[in-house]
């Protein structure tokens, strides 16, 4: 074999390596952002990577996800959407109505999906359920009715109650839609509404305070309040409450009304992966839950002291005992 033949072999072998490797397919990346944090996403965060799955997608396999949690926070959102798009994510999945609305302020032209607990519409997030446009689309529960109907347990619970407390999360985007529903049902079951604000967790004991003259306390939607303070707090208050989701239930709580999570990530991860599969999210309409779950711990109650009217507990449709 003459010198410039065998070079000509070596120069050949040593370029199959970067061949292959050019020819790797590029691992697509999901942003996800959200005001909650990774300790409180248990339950969810596996329906959503179901749904992913069912879409051919595994993270680690061929996904990667970029996760950014404020635990609550909502100063760093734009920033944290900013470095998403700079980052250029395939899809920016966001949790909560402010995550949505800092990814939507962030990029025009990058896929969106929320799951919210508000009206997308009215948030100016899409045009119509049924045809989102643009370049975003996802779940919503629509948490200011939900409010409404838990109001009412709450009235059918304890029907001689005279004030019930109302909290909310000043800055969260839900809150007048919520109120607005809730201050609605107050009046007609003639109940006084206290309505206390926290803003952060450090706000949680002194609202627990202000809470305490109230014979019951609503729960907000918001995602502030998903986390094991509240229930410790009302429960230490021996304040009998109604939560948005089953974890506070799980975690002690006394009753809760709500959408379930699992039903709605499962929806958000089969989105995303249909996205990175070419579909447009202009073209897939906004989803709702059709599933709501009454659930009551009767080990709370008997703390608490309360006897559950045998009609609410003919409805529920799990008791913790």
């Amino acid at each position: 074999m003459r010198r410039r033949e065998f070079i000509g072999l070596v120069s050949g072998a040593a370029a199959w390596p970067r061949v292959a490797f050019a020819q790797q397919p590029v691992m697509p990346v999901i942003g996800f952002l959200s005001t909650s944090s990774f300790e409180q996403s248990p339950d969810f965060l596996p329906a959503f990577h179901l749904g992913l799955a069912k879409a051919g997608y595994i993270e680690g396999r061929n996904l990667a996800i970029e996760y950014r949690w404020t635990a609550g926070q909502t100063e760093s959102l734009a920033a944290l959407a900013a470095e998403l798009v700079g980052r250029r994510v395939a899809v920016i999945v966001t949790q909560n109505t402010s995550p949505a609305l800092a990814a939507k302020a962030a990029t025009q032209t990058i896929p969106i999906i929320f799951i919210l607990g508000s009206d997308p519409v009215e948030l100016g997030l899409v045009q119509s359920l049924a045809h989102p446009g643009g370049n975003i689309t996802g779940t919503a529960s629509l948490q200011p009715l939900l409010s409404e109907k838990r109001l009412g347990l709450l009235h059918e619970l304890l029907p001689a109650a005279k004030s019930i407390g109302f909290l909310v999360n000043p800055t969260s985007a839900i809150t007048k839609q919520e109120m607005n529903s809730v201050q609605g049902a107050a009046r007609a079951a003639g109940v006084q509404l206290l309505i206390v604000e926290a803003s952060s967790v450090r706000d949680f004991d002194r609202a627990f305070k202000a809470l305490a003259t109230a014979d019951a306390v609503l729960i907000s939607g918001d995602a502030l309040f998903w986390g094991p303070e509240i229930v410790a707090l009302a429960n230490r208050g021996a304040i009998p409450a109604i939560y948005p989701f089953r974890d506070s239930v799980a975690m002690g709580g006394l009753m809760t009304y709500g959408f379930l999570r699992q039903e709605l990530w499962r929806i958000i991860g089969e989105y995303a992966g249909r996205i990175l599969n070419g579909e447009r999210p202009s073209d897939m309409p906004v989803q709702q839950s059709t599933h709501f779950s009454l659930v009551i711990n009767l080990r709370t109650a008997k703390a608490l002291g309360l006897t559950i009217p045998p009609t609410l507990l003919a409805r529920a449709d799990e008791v913790i005992e």
